[in-house]
């Protein structure tokens, strides 16, 4: 059992309380916070300043300060250990509690240049499982983002066109959502695109105490399965981590709130106080009177906060409560009640427990009974016990051939997913790959797939099934030789080599010699296949060096032309005897330059049309090629959610199939028991005799 670890955060003044020359009432020493109330007419210390003690109290009102609490303290201190609970296979809750505006969401979330706890969290989550997978360790991570609004859930990763899902509850696993998205992540990259995704979508407004007050609770899962190998025996565990933002409580002459807005703040205070009356009566369920523990009904169920939380708070988890606070006189009251919040929740007393893989725990537990089984026979010479053993060891290879299976299809798709960078874009999906590859653009409007060849290092080749040499790329159609082409890539640079007699061509020209492929040409191979070349690589660099240049010669030349023609005029005006040849003569020779200069313009300029007009067909069929590309994308998405549904079903017989198999070691078991019995009776028996 582990009590709920509780820390105490108080931020700087606001510019509302700079404002109104707020005071300073709060004070922290080591793990003490205390306060202070400046408006109390007595003498009685025990009145006017109140002390409280917690795991941490952290000092961020002053950044000048010596005992200044930054977001990376408050990281090293609460987030490595929900990290290190989630790769011992633990549940893990870190919630943020306090009136609104008092700094819960910076704390939670923070800032771009200011990161705090959960995008610190997730970064740190993918750096140690990069640092264990060099170890044989083998991890899935599934995120989930969730709104509490007006005691409505709503799916962040969704969107705002789903508000209303229901809230279940498994006998076993506890309270879920059912029809939640859970994305599945690869990188610190896809994670933080979905807290981005869903921070856009969650439900803010401006109050009287906070421009940009949360008016949702909200909840980010991270489900981290890690599996491997242990002493040769198989070890997997699923840890879930919550991080909650909460949104604050309020009074509405505090923060103005009418309307929409007022009713918004009762749906937030009612769902709070169920979680005040919640930490009390699991405090309370702490304190045992004569030897047991108080009979004390726990209201989770009153608000769908609390119910969801119901695991973190007296439950199976580890869990952190941050009590965030303001430091000022004027919010001295929902200050105090924080406190006694925060106070009461540190006697909360939590039941966390390994959440092992039952497949895994059953292997564990038959290698067990193996190990007992060979060491009687060893001991006892006792022959009769070689069928149970070779039955129990049979079984033990059967589970974990089975789990050995379940873990390698699950890795397939995993990395399957990564080499496509399969990855959603709102409602699209995105195909990204980091390698060069080629791309099919098929004419067929019955075909919904997308097929996508990865070009290795060094040599690429493409033909038949029919040639003698196993090919890299097989294609069937007419005009496909056994062995019809050859990529290389090497250096960076691909280079397609045509083989003799085979029709290759590269943007619609004719190879009959080795080309240079370049970011987006199109290749014919045969006389059914089309192929674009993709050079993520040169595609970046082009990108980087994007610039459109107008000012062409043909374009100065044609802007100089009105100039040249009013120069004429106004040299014709001159009629000077002493220059008048002098001038017609420069005027006849300027005419002719000018002639010339403009038959040249006009060859230029139906050579430059030439090239536009097949720059514009060129165009106009990438554009055909990629629209079809776009099309065929979402059957790919369509694809993926069909293989991901087949995975949870084969995950949920395997539960079925797996609880049949407890059942039955079960019976085996109490077998078992009953022969030990009989064995122990015999020996007596046997020695009383003797």
């Amino acid at each position: 059992m582990a009590s709920v670890k509780v820390a105490v955060r108080v931020r700087p003044f606001n510019q509302r309380e700079l404002d109104m020359d707020a005071q300073l009432i709060i004070q922290m020493q080591g793990k003490t916070t205390g306060i202070l109330n400046c408006k109390a007419n007595t003498r009685d210390e025990s009145i006017r300043y109140k002390e409280f003690t917690f795991d941490y109290s952290y000092w961020s009102h002053d950044s000048n300060s010596d005992n200044f609490a930054s977001q990376e303290l408050v990281y090293n201190d609460l987030g490595k250990e929900v990290i290190d609970c989630a790769f011992e296979g633990y549940n893990a809750c870190v919630f943020a509690y306090g009136q609104t505006g008092s700094g819960k969401t910076f704390t939670m979330m923070g800032s771009p240049e200011n990161q705090g706890l959960i995008p610190r969290i997730c970064k740190a989550l993918f750096e140690k499982m990069s640092e264990n997978s060099k170890r044989g360790t083998t991890h899935r991570v599934q995120v989930s983002y969730l709104e509490i609004y007006q005691e409505r859930v709503a799916d962040l990763l969704r969107g705002r066109d789903n508000n209303s899902l229901k809230v279940r509850e498994h006998p076993k696993k506890g309270p879920y959502v059912q029809g939640l998205t859970t994305c599945l992540v690869t990188n610190y990259g896809h994670i933080q695109e979905c807290m981005e995704r869903g921070n856009s979508h969650r439900t803010t407004a401006a109050t009287n105490m906070n421009d940009v007050s949360s008016r949702s609770h909200a909840i980010f899962t991270i489900t981290f399965v890690q599996a491997g190998y242990c002493d040769g025996v198989p070890s997997e565990t699923v840890s879930k981590i919550h991080l909650v933002d909460l949104a604050g409580s309020e009074r509405a002459d505090a923060t103005g709130a009418t309307g929409q807005r007022l009713k918004e703040g009762a749906h937030i205070n009612k769902s709070l106080v169920t979680l005040g009356s919640v930490i009390s009566a699991l405090a309370e369920l702490s304190v045992e009177q004569n030897g047991q523990k108080k009979a004390i009904f726990i209201p989770y169920r009153d608000s769908v906060l609390t119910w969801l939380l119901k695991d973190s708070l007296g439950g199976n988890s580890k869990t952190i409560m941050i009590a965030a606070i303001s430091p000022a006189d004027c919010n001295y009251g929902e200050t105090l009640s924080t406190l006694r919040y925060a106070n009461r929740a540190k006697n909360i007393i939590n039941k966390p427990t390994v959440n092992e893989d039952p497949n895994v725990k059953l292997i564990r537990e038959l290698r067990d009974e193996i190990s007992k089984l060979r060491a009687i026979m060893f001991c006892e010479q006792r022959s009769d016990m070689l069928a149970q053993l070779q039955e129990k060891e049979a079984r033990e290879k059967e589970l974990t051939e089975e789990w050995t299976g379940k873990w390698r299809e699950a890795q397939a798709i995993l990395r399957e997913q990564r080499a496509l960078g399969l990855r959603k874009a709102g409602p699209g999906v995105v195909l990204d790959s980091d390698r060069p590859h080629l791309v099919a653009i098929d004419d067929d409007p019955l075909t919904t797939g997308v097929t996508l060849y990865h070009l290795k290092e060094g040599k690429t080749t493409i033909g038949t099934e029919e040639s003698d040499v196993k090919q890299d790329i097989e294609l069937r159609g007419t005009g496909m030789e056994p062995q019809h082409c050859t990529i290389t890539f090497e250096n960076g640079v691909a280079t397609l080599i045509p083989h003799l007699g085979a029709q290759v061509m590269l943007n619609n020209t004719l190879l009959e010699s080795p080309a240079r492929l370049s970011q987006g040409c199109i290749i014919f191979i045969g006389k059914a296949h089309v192929f674009r070349f993709n050079d993520p690589a040169e595609a970046a660099e082009l990108r980087k060096g994007e610039k459109i240049h107008n000012l062409s010669r043909l374009s100065l030349l044609s802007w100089s032309t009105p100039d040249l023609a009013v120069s004429m005029e106004n040299l014709q005006l001159m009629n000077a005897d002493d220059d008048k040849n002098e001038i017609k003569v420069d005027i006849e020779n300027q005419r002719l330059n000018f002639e010339k200069e403009k038959e040249q313009f006009e060859k230029e300029q139906v050579a430059f049309e030439r090239k536009q007009e097949i720059f514009e067909k060129r165009k106009k069929s990438l554009e055909e090629a990629q629209a079809k590309l776009e099309a065929e994308k979402m059957s790919v998405k369509k694809e993926f959610e069909e293989q991901t549904r087949q995975l949870q079903d084969d995950w949920r017989n395997l539960a079925t199939q797996q609880r049949q198999k407890e059942l039955e070691l079960e019976e085996k078991e109490k077998e078992l028991i009953l022969k030990r019995e009989k064995l122990e009776r015999d020996r007596k028996t046997i020695l009383s005799e003797s």
